[in-house]
């Protein structure tokens, strides 16, 4: 059985400077440690970079288009850290100062609320929703957006360092997911930190890129993310999934089904996925594998069976989604996994 569900969404965008190759300079670039206190790739992934068309087009760091048109300014201008849910960002996700320097400003006070439900005229001219700017030396700055209401620990003024609190990733402003959007920019123009200032392949990083190397080390382009995952009793509701719902670790064994979910950043036309579930004897209850029809931004896909006699045998049960993307892109093939597991009892 399969039951799809998928939406479009916005992301951020502060435009107020114009995206473009910036002048060479005699100063040393910016080093930047991670802004979020999380694992890449774990528990925050990157759904979306800088994109250095400047036509309508898109293309990332790498030539991809792991990016998008945003208004205002029609380009994605800064680098998207999202995190799982809604319940992950009530729990509270740290955003640090990727950089020593001074706060220029800050807003709180916008709720955090997905923009499809208000519309976008409501955030007009708020788009970064609350957040944070900090100058850094010769002529350096960083912005971070979309922060949770209440939380910024700063104020005009304030001198940070590397690393340091500045509040908590949120749903304010022009967006539909939670997420960290950080906008660094040399002499008011936008910088990709993936590109820096100079690169002798624009299709790949740049020599002076400008997150410190163990940060680079851990943020490898991955255009497409497996962001959430788990295993209900029954269909799971989209809206419910990014809340947080279908979390729990245990199902009765009474439980109508048995369901393999999944949340998917950038999902292509022609990706391979696979939906596994073993049960507590090794033997396999469900493996169904299906290829995508089209490109779709965000999608949640599940895959399940019914419960075939009066109660499900108790023990653990082992899930896992497998996407293989065979077709050559940026970055070569692509394959990734993400497991799940619950106990009936």
């Amino acid at each position: 059985m399969a039951r799809r569900s998928t939406y479009r969404f916005f992301l951020c965008l502060v435009g107020l400077v114009a995206l473009g190759p910036a002048a060479p300079q005699a100063a040393e670039p910016l080093q930047m440690v991670l802004p979020v206190d999380c694992k890449p790739g774990k528990n925050c992934w990157i759904v979306n970079y800088v994109d250095h068309d400047p036509t309508t087009g898109l293309r990332d760091y790498t030539c991809g288009k792991a990016t998008y048109n945003a208004p205002p300014g029609n380009r994605h201008k800064g680098t998207d850290f999202a995190i799982r849910d809604l319940a992950v960002m009530r729990a509270g996700v740290i955003v640090r100062a990727s950089a020593p320097g001074t706060v220029a400003g800050a807003r709180d006070g916008m709720k955090d609320v997905n923009v499809r439900k208000i519309g976008q005229a409501a955030v007009k001219g708020k788009e970064c929703g609350d957040g944070v700017r900090i100058e850094h030396r010769d002529g350096w700055s960083t912005q971070y957006c979309h922060m949770l209401q209440g939380s910024i620990v700063v104020k005009k003024g304030t001198k940070v360092k590397a690393g340091q609190t500045l509040g908590l990733v949120g749903l304010s402003g022009l967006t539909e997911f939670p997420h960290l959007h950080i906008q660094v920019s040399k002499d008011k123009t936008v910088v990709d930190p993936f590109a820096g200032l100079k690169r002798g392949d624009r299709c790949r990083a740049g020599e002076g890129a400008l997150w410190k190397s163990d940060v680079m080390a851990s943020i490898p382009y991955q255009p497409t993310a497996l962001f959430s995952a788990g295993i209900s009793g029954t269909p799971p509701e989209s809206d419910l999934m990014r809340e947080g719902a279908y979390q729990s670790p245990t199902l009765s064994p009474m439980s109508p089904s048995l369901i393999l979910w999944a949340g998917i950043y950038r999902l292509k036309a022609g990706d391979e996925l696979t939906f596994t579930i073993t049960g507590p004897d090794g033997k396999t209850v469900l493996k169904d594998t299906r290829t995508a029809k089209k490109n779709v931004t965000r999608r949640f896909e599940f895959r399940g069976v019914r419960r075939k006699s009066k109660a499900m045998k108790l023990g653990t049960y082992q899930g896992k989604i497998t996407l293989v993307r065979k077709a050559t892109s940026p970055g070569g093939p692509l394959k990734i996994a993400m497991t799940r597991q619950v106990s009936v009892e």
